[in-house]
């Protein structure tokens, strides 16, 4: 039985991983024929879709570590996807004056092509046991640089949403009210803002010490 519950684990996660995989491949290529053919204030249009679906999707990373499919720490997980999601759906679904900022199209570059190497990464462990060396390398290297190029647009798209926020009540809880309760999203994305101050820094040392520990197990083996 329980030989039966790993295979179909291995399988279920093979699935998942190559699923968000191809997402993240068509937004990449999306992206970047944009990019060439129509320029970046279109780029947001041509992914939107795709992109959308393939970062919501992240969701299910949370739920795998809360089950036990996966090894990965939802302390760790957690805050990555949530701030993904505030990014997709609080500012560029909700906001759409900042659609045709340049930093859309370094946020879905930079994105696609970590997550693109990360899903090929455990997609390949879950149905072959293993991963080649070189992509190993790949998913614990990039991040050095396609870590800080996605936080700095995620933090400026949230920057540039700030006048539009403040000038609607989109999200906004008003008082008075039968909850007796308020809530305004203006000051909630600032908030949100300044999590990243010692959130990134966090994280990024977090990455470098995964780094360290995996390639040195790989140079071990």
């Amino acid at each position: 039985m329980a030989g039966f519950l790993s295979t179909l684990r291995r399988l279920y996660l093979s699935i998942y991983n190559w699923t968000v995989f191809y997402g993240w491949l068509q937004v990449l290529y999306l992206a970047l024929k944009t990019l060439n053919e129509s320029g970046h204030e279109k780029v947001y249009d041509a992914v939107e879709k795709p992109l959308q679906l393939a970062q919501t999707a992240a969701v299910m990373e949370i739920l795998h570590g809360l089950v036990g499919l996966v090894r990965s720490p939802v302390s760790a997980t957690l805050p990555q996807i949530s701030s993904r999601l505030f990014v997709t759906w609080g500012i560029l679904w909700s906001f759409p004056e900042t659609r045709t900022h340049l930093l859309v199209s370094s946020l879905v570059i930079s994105w696609s092509i970590t997550e693109i190497i990360r899903y090929s990464f455990f997609g390949m462990k879950e149905a072959l046991g293993v991963a080649p060396s070189w992509l190993l390398w790949l998913r614990y290297s990039t991040f050095l640089v396609l870590y800080p190029t996605g936080i700095t647009s995620e933090v400026g798209l949230i920057y540039t949403a700030l006048p539009y926020i403040k000038g609607s009540d989109k999200y906004c809880v008003r008082m008075p009210n039968k909850w007796n309760f308020s809530f305004d999203y203006f000051y909630a994305s600032i908030l949100a803002l300044g999590i990243y101050v010692p959130g990134s820094p966090h994280m990024y040392q977090y990455m470098l010490g995964q780094r360290k520990k995996a390639l040195s197990k790989s140079k071990r083996e």
